[in-house]
């Protein structure tokens, strides 16, 4: 019998060699994560066939009182449940709380923040919300208190009964708030000696958007980040002094009481000119002959949009008005007398950025365009624009053309601003790049708009933030690059040096068109652009939108050698130490002068981020450059060339 210690050791495996450890892909050409694709949002991009939206249609009446700047109005609300879900309550949006001296954003932004009010204390008054609809046929309508529940700037209300798929509900409300002077840059009035100028935009409670995404979108209204709203027709009513004029969001609808006989004439001459047509010149502002005859001191303007997500509005004492049209679109611009000299040509601006982007991308889908020149720097609302510039033609042009570009995206294209700036700003600053050069094809410096170089200069400090980034959450410095510039460099990058512009453009217009009116999520934005120019660009998308990945390319070294048959085989031993791949420029330059051009696709970094270039070369290669043209945002162009004279020898 065996001793166990001998019986132990007989039984004793093999000395095995460890198992390999598990790897994870986690190259940067594995598949972008996306959610699930369903028939709401199909995996090719497009809105599936049960995709729906909520419907919001408003009808509001307000007075505006100049002497305490104050605006009291009522609203009702029709609200369609096109979901497939029974909604017990709805939120409201109740952006003007942002004044209010408790109001988070107001505890947040240092007073004399662009997105402050300066010290401003406001916010919306309610005077009660009420269900409104028929209680029979012989009985008048029927209002029943609803119970609401104030947070912030959004506000729950409880439905008095449950508002069942394809269900509709009417509520109503009345209001009351007093306009800032400086309404965080995006409403707030100036003041002349004819009388204060008024731009009112955020100025009634909106329904936030029910979505398949995240059901209710509640999040506060901090002042950086925009808006996200549901489409519907809004007709409205504004009361203001007899002497004042207003401009506003969709069709006048009643011309016989507000304007002149010749003023009416004016506009019908106007929309078929291609040239500006004076509405109120110069030398007619203010004047008694400007307003139609009547003993009232006040007018009610009456204005009907359609398809739309919001309406904003401005009301003068002074404006000067112009216009012209396009296509059946009218033109306009209203301005104060001191910007005359530079605003005169503001109508050419609209006309010529409302044609340009209509051809290039998607037909402009709405009656007008108006540009109001106050005290708002730069803001967006359909139809309408505020634009402060007052000293150059090219600062002019440039706003205009950016706050006109909005009415692409996000009020066509209705992405969620509030957490997706980049869906819209950088898209628009995208669109902006051409325009600006075909309104200005002599200057040399808009070509530079968009280049890749320039964004390396900034992307090598180490301050980029991914764009993916929340607008509220994005450093308040850092906005213009993380949200504007950053989304147009990587758009313009794929349209001039990745991809081409032929198939970028096709897939970037069918993404429009897929999406008008509706409310995309950057996944679909990102399947539609694979799905439209037939590649998986998820390298690009990763890299660009949710990291800040760099790109850095390098020529390491070039090793010569002859074959068993004497042929001579270069290899160029390139590498990509940045974490975004690219497409591979090459410039080779021979002994004898010669030059030679030579671009690797992007599938050279798959096996990882170096690549051996092997060709037979008739010549000595003397000299190899990556990116000579500077198409790509290469971070260190010190590694980006090497001669013979440097070294070589192959890198082992």
């Amino acid at each position: 019998m065996l001793a166990l210690p001998m019986l132990l050791a007989a039984l004793q495996q093999p000395t095995l060699p460890p198992l390999p450890a598990a790897r994870t892909d986690t190259s940067p050409f594995r598949p972008l994560e996306l959610p699930t694709p369903t028939m709401v949002r199909e995996g090719s991009g497009r809105p599936g066939p049960v995709y729906w939206q909520q419907r919001v249609d408003y009808t509001i009446a307000v007075s505006l009182d100049t002497a305490t700047h104050t605006i009291n109005g009522r609203e009702t609300i029709r609200y369609t449940n096109n979901s497939p879900d029974t909604l017990r309550y709805l939120w409201l949006q109740l952006d003007q709380n942002l004044f209010r001296d408790d109001s988070r954003g107001a505890l947040l932004n240092p007073p004399d923040a662009r997105f402050a009010a300066r010290g401003f204390k406001g916010g919306f008054v309610l005077t009660g919300v009420s269900a409104f609809g028929p209680a029979g046929r012989r009985a008048v309508a029927k209002r029943t208190p609803l119970k609401t529940i104030e947070n912030g700037t959004v506000m729950r209300v409880e439905l008095d009964r449950p508002l069942p798929p394809k269900g509709i509900t009417s509520l109503e409300l009345g209001y009351s708030f007093q306009v800032p002077e400086h309404g965080a840059d995006r409403m707030g009035r100036e003041q002349f000696p004819a009388g204060w100028l008024y731009e009112i935009a955020q100025w009634y409670p909106r329904l936030a958007v029910y979505d398949d995404v995240r059901g209710w979108n509640t999040e506060q209204y901090l002042g950086q980040g925009e808006f996200y709203l549901e489409y519907g027709d809004i007709d409205f009513a504004i009361t203001v002094p007899r002497g004042f004029i207003v401009a506003a969001t969709g069709r006048l609808t009643n011309p016989l009481q507000v304007l002149t006989a010749q003023q009416r004439a004016r506009l019908a001459r106007a929309v078929r000119s291609d040239s500006a047509v004076a509405i109120i010149a110069k030398h007619e502002v203010g004047t008694p002959a400007s307003r139609p005859a009547g003993s009232s001191p006040t007018l009610t303007w009456r204005f009907a949009a359609k398809h739309v997500r919001d309406v904003a509005w401005a009301a003068a004492p002074n404006f000067i008005w112009d216009a012209s049209g396009w296509n059946g679109i009218l033109m306009q611009s209203f301005y104060p007398p001191v910007a005359d000299s530079i605003w005169r040509e503001s109508t050419r601006m609209v006309r010529h950025s409302i044609k340009h982007y209509s051809e290039k991308w998607f037909q402009y889908p709405y009656p007008t365009a108006i540009n109001v020149n106050g005290p708002v720097g730069g803001m967006e609302y359909p139809m309408i624009v505020f634009c402060a510039n007052r000293r150059s033609r090219e600062g002019l042009f440039g706003v205009t053309t950016h706050e006109l570009g909005h009415q692409w995206f996000p009020m066509t294209v209705g992405n969620n601003e509030r957490l997706y700036a980049w869906m819209d700003e950088g898209f628009n600053t995208f669109i902006n790049i051409y325009s600006q050069r075909t309104y200005f094809p002599d200057q040399a410096w808009l070509r530079t708009r968009g280049q890749a170089d320039q964004w390396a200069q900034f992307a090598v400090t180490g301050r980029d933030e991914p764009g993916i980034t929340p607008a509220d959450r994005v450093t308040p410095e850092l906005l213009g690059q993380v949200a504007y510039n950053k989304p147009a460099t990587g758009l313009y990058l794929l349209r001039h040096a990745v991809l081409d512009s032929t198939r970028f453009d096709l897939a970037f217009r069918e993404y429009i068109r897929r999406w008008a009116f509706k409310h995309p999520t950057p996944a679909d934005f990102f399947r539609s652009m694979n799905d439209g120019v037939g590649e998986d660009l998820s390298y690009f998308w990763r890299g660009w939108f949710f990291r800040t990945d760099v790109v850095d390319q390098a020529v390491d070294s070039v090793l010569t050698r002859r074959d068993s048959s004497g042929t001579s085989l270069t290899g160029v031993f390139l590498s990509s130490p940045g974490g975004l791949p690219m497409p591979v420029d090459l410039r080779l330059t021979f002994a004898d002068g010669g030059v030679e051009n030579a671009r690797l696709p992007v599938e050279a970094w798959y096996e990882g981020n170096h690549f051996l270039y092997v060709r037979q070369f008739p010549k000595e290669l003397v000299k190899v450059e990556i990116d000579p043209d500077k198409n790509f945002p290469d971070v260190r162009r010190q590694n980006n060339v090497w001669t013979k004279s440097e070294t070589t020898s192959a890198r082992p």
